[in-house]
């Protein structure tokens, strides 16, 4: 009823120019329309150079040209939502107490 589900997953590294060792990055999946980021990792010595952004962005055209219709990602209240809402993201779900005292934000990005 859904038509193809056809998944597929993309990864966009964070080389360590010192060592070219993989240092971060992010791991997504792509499921029917839509690119659900999985994971995104940037190390403290890479933070405030726009690098969170790179990852994002490098994704995002991927899933563009892919042709998704959107990309949604879930992260915890102690690490990014605003992050993700600065890139236009916009909020469709929020889990109280998840951990416990934090909650848990669902977030979605259509594209144009």
């Amino acid at each position: 009823m859904t038509g193809p589900y056809n998944p597929e997953s993309v990864a966009v590294l964070i080389k360590d120019s010192g060592n070219g060792r993989t240092a971060g990055g992010l791991w997504a999946r792509c499921y029917y329309d839509w690119l659900y980021i999985d994971l995104i990792f940037v190390p403290e010595q890479f933070r405030n150079r726009k690098i969170g952004t790179q990852l994002i962005e490098s994704a995002e055209n991927w899933a563009l040209r892919r042709g998704c219709v959107g990309v949604w990602l879930d992260t915890f209240e102690f690490q990014a939502p605003g992050f993700y809402q600065s890139l236009g993201y916009e909020i469709f779900g929020y889990l109280p107490n998840y951990p416990r005292g934090f909650g848990r934000y669902f977030l979605r990005r259509y594209f144009p």
